[in-house]
């Protein structure tokens, strides 16, 4: 059911010891209740990486990253991931080549709806869900603020959301999102030439 939603914000939090670490973000949504978001998840393996947002009248939603490449990583990247809402796999592609936010924007299917990720900068990203004939679409933005334990993710909803929608924007919050900053595009960019130069000295 789409619902227009209140402003509310998620406040940082932090619990256990090296070895079974837990922090992320929590709060209360007037509309869907109380939210955990756990970024990451005690690790199982040292080649997975999951993080979490569960709660209220939200389907839980999962990001996880696998391979060799986690193994150094806070929270889970891009690359080599899967992103499931419920019991639904998200389906999720990208513009690795995208010169500008837009370009390198997420593109999203999932319960037959179309929806993008944008960056905003390295603190912020908006998601949006593209209208169709039964309803004009939503655009949920995610800001991070403050600093220490006064830091937040403030969520502001134009439009009426349903859970789905407001689970897949809270996942990111918990995900490396640089690859779609403009200095994420700069340093893909650099990557790409080395690598490049690198395969033509052989």
């Amino acid at each position: 059911m789409h619902t227009h939603l209140t402003p509310f914000d998620l406040r940082a939090w932090k619990e256990g010891n090296r070895h079974d670490h837990r922090a992320g973000w929590k709060g209360v949504s007037p509309e869907f209740g109380e939210i955990t978001l756990t970024c990451p998840l005690p690790r199982t393996s040292p080649e997975s990486l999951v993080s979490e947002v569960r709660g209220g009248r939200l389907p839980t939603a999962s990001f996880e990253a696998r391979g060799m490449h986690v193994e150094g990583m806070r929270l889970p990247g891009l690359n080599r991931s899967t992103l499931r809402v419920g019991d639904r796999i998200v389906y999720v592609t990208r513009n690795r080549f995208g010169a500008t936010l837009e370009q390198r924007a997420l593109e999203m299917r999932y319960a037959g709806d179309h929806y993008r990720l944008a960056a905003l900068d390295k603190r912020g990203h908006v998601l949006s869900r593209a209208a169709d004939d039964e309803d004009p679409g939503v655009r949920i933005t995610v800001r991070e603020s403050g600093r220490g334990k006064g830091r937040r993710l403030s969520v502001h909803v134009d439009g009426r959301a349903e859970g789905g929608d407001l689970s897949l924007a809270l996942i990111f919050a918990g995900v490396d999102r640089s690859a779609l900053t403009r200095a994420g595009a700069v340093r893909a960019g650099l990557s790409r030439v080395t690598h490049f130069w690198t395969e033509s000295q052989y």
